[in-house]
């Protein structure tokens, strides 16, 4: 996970901020050819396209900060330092992954690094971030939460009241709204009548902004700014953030109909988040193509050490049930 820094990145920061989308990219296009083959169980959803916001959000974050991500939460999860071996073995329900093989790719969690968990209902993690948040408030600890939720979710109740309760009791918590311009096939501008969900918050008297969410420094900045007045005491924010998938809303059923000819050829070849990074950056071809063997390699471990892990066992299917505390 990349770490906040004051002013301008240097290079280990920027060199940190490409591999996670980069990891986050080359785990998804692996994902897809793995659910191709028929071995992946469960459903799947991809978040290539929008890996410039789980980087630039979560490197404004440090330890001790929590988030609660969505059911497209690959890319949240690497971004906040997930193991990807865990990951794999998850998305494969084998022994040993992040849920031990019991929750698949929509429930992904690391609670060890502030991952609370990806969701299948949407704006499902905005309530936990509140939960996340008001307990560091309790506790007077400086520590942030941050909810990640789709577009469509925005639409929904547990959203409005997730924003109202956060501005209530002043959380130290940041909403990230990630439009990528579909509410799984409805198209934004047929859900989102009227104002942009950023003006949504500012009715409730919180702070909001709108990025480009193919650039990560629009959004790390954004995202820095709000994780630091949440942080300092100063209550929630808002961060939306444009940028389309690159894939169906979820594997093995969704043939896009919905998009208009050519649309995912475009977005690859005219919005992709790592190629405007990399022409941004300044980084040398050497430190990008060895990040990009680094990554490479991790991803073919990960798949590998899946494939081979051990089912879980039986008895499994009675434990995490009930929490004693």
């Amino acid at each position: 996970m990349a770490t906040a820094s004051a002013g301008a990145p240097g290079r280990e920061e920027l060199i940190e901020a490409y591999r996670v989308m980069r990891t986050i990219r080359v785990f998804e296009e692996r994902v897809h050819a793995e659910f191709a083959t028929g071995e992946l169980p469960g459903a799947v959803h991809l978040y290539a396209g929008q890996e410039a916001v789980a980087a630039g959000v979560c490197g404004a974050l440090r330890e001790g900060d929590h988030i609660a991500s969505t059911h497209r939460g690959h890319g949240h999860a690497i971004a906040k330092g997930a193991d990807l071996g865990a990951m794999m073995r998850e998305l494969y329900g084998k022994a040993g992954g992040s849920c031990n093989g019991k929750g698949g790719s929509m429930h992904i969690a690391d609670f060890e690094r502030g991952m609370l968990g990806a969701n299948g209902v949407a704006a499902g993690g905005a309530p936990l971030a509140c939960g996340s948040a008001l307990s560091a408030k309790v506790l007077g600890r400086r520590d942030v939460s941050v909810a990640f939720v789709g577009d469509g979710a925005a639409n929904q109740g547990s959203f409005a009241e997730s924003l109202n309760l956060a501005t209530v009791w002043q959380l130290p918590v940041v909403f990230v709204v990630e439009d990528n311009g579909y509410a799984q096939a409805t198209g934004t501008r047929y859900h989102l009548r009227g104002l942009d969900v950023a003006h949504r918050a500012e009715a409730y008297g919180m702070p909001a902004s709108t990025v480009d969410g193919t650039d990560y420094f629009a959004v790390r900045a954004a995202a820095g700014e709000a994780v630091e007045r949440a942080r300092s005491g100063g209550g929630p924010s808002l961060v939306e953030c444009r940028a389309g998938r690159f894939f169906g809303h979820m594997e093995g059923f969704d043939r896009q109909g919905y998009r208009g000819e050519g649309e995912v050829e475009r977005l690859r070849a005219e919005s992709d988040c790592l190629a405007r990074f990399a022409a941004a950056a300044g980084l040398s071809i050497e430190d990008l193509t060895a990040v990009d063997a680094t990554v490479d390699a991790a991803v073919d471990v990960a798949v590998a050490d899946a494939k081979a892990a051990p089912d879980p066992e039986l008895t499994e299917l009675l434990t995490d049930v009930y929490v004693t505390y």
